[in-house]
């Protein structure tokens, strides 16, 4: 019970911040290219924090995306474009982020079942579902095939804390074209995987 909804959504909201302030605030943009679970530390009161910066890209000026020959970071988090093509952008960012609030919720929003997701622990307690619906809307809108049908990360942080900002419906997320396509190039030596 550490992990009580308040805590998730602060944990949620904090991840989502820290990334914004990394493409936005920061006195360089920094893409991070390697978001995942085990990238997130928690402090003693639960408070998310960022780590592990060892493949980050430092953009100069107003640039937005660059592409790179060696493709480095855990697949099952990346955008299509980076995994495929080595292009990689703020947006590479917000999908990853999209597949740390979820993995398999596209089935479950599809046939209206997205209440499933809800953490049995949490039944009693979550009394706010429309929140749940609302934070699963926009995970599947971070893990858009599409870089350009991504929201950036202000557009995130805005829609997490902003319960009147309307929400797009989502597009089929892009999981199952990464996870097939991404294997036959590897097979060709075409990408690496670093991790």
């Amino acid at each position: 019970m550490l992990l009580d909804w308040v805590t998730r959504v602060r944990i949620i909201e904090g991840i989502a911040q820290g990334l914004l302030y990394l493409h936005q605030y920061s006195r360089v943009r920094i893409i991070h290219r390697d978001l995942k679970v085990s990238n997130i530390l928690l402090d003693k009161d639960m408070n998310p924090k960022i780590s592990d910066f060892g493949i980050a890209r430092i953009c100069r000026g107003n640039e937005l995306q660059a592409n790179t020959g060696r493709i480095v970071g855990t697949y099952r988090y990346m955008s299509p474009e980076y995994a495929i093509q080595g292009i990689f952008s703020i947006k590479s960012d917000v999908f990853s982020f999209g597949v740390l609030l979820l993995k398999i919720a596209w089935d479950l929003w599809t046939s209206n079942r997205t209440l499933e997701l809800i953490d049995p622990i949490l039944e009693d307690e979550y009394s706010s579902k429309p929140m749940l619906l609302r934070y699963v809307n926009i995970a599947l809108l971070c893990v858009q095939e599409s870089a350009d049908d991504r929201p950036t990360m202000n557009d995130v942080v805005s829609m997490l804390t902003n319960e009147a900002a309307a929400l797009l419906p989502p597009k089929q997320p892009a999981f199952s074209y990464v996870r097939n396509t991404v294997t036959s190039t590897s097979s060709t030596g075409k990408t690496e995987e670093a991790r």
